[in-house]
């Protein structure tokens, strides 16, 4: 292979990374697990599962989360993307 073919593969790869990189940060995704839970993906590096009725009770605590999140604010850390 000559080196032209190699760097233009190279440049190929890594723009496609990058799209692939970007496509992952912005969207939120939800699927159904293997075994029948829902998993959250683009939250973070691995997705956010748990089965309905674990987030039935959590979705039942948003104000409560929220309220929490407000009062702790200052201790809490904010996860740059």
């Amino acid at each position: 292979m000559a080196d032209e073919d190699i760097q233009a593969e190279l440049a190929r790869l890594r723009a496609e990374n990058e799209t692939l990189k970007q496509k992952r940060a912005s969207s939120v995704s939800i699927k159904v697990s293997e075994k029948g839970a829902v998993s959250v993906y683009g939250l973070g590096r691995f997705p956010v599962t748990l089965y309905q009725e674990q987030w039935q009770k959590l979705l039942a605590m948003a104000d409560q989360i929220k309220e929490f999140i407000e009062e702790n604010r200052s201790k809490l850390k904010v996860k740059e993307q």
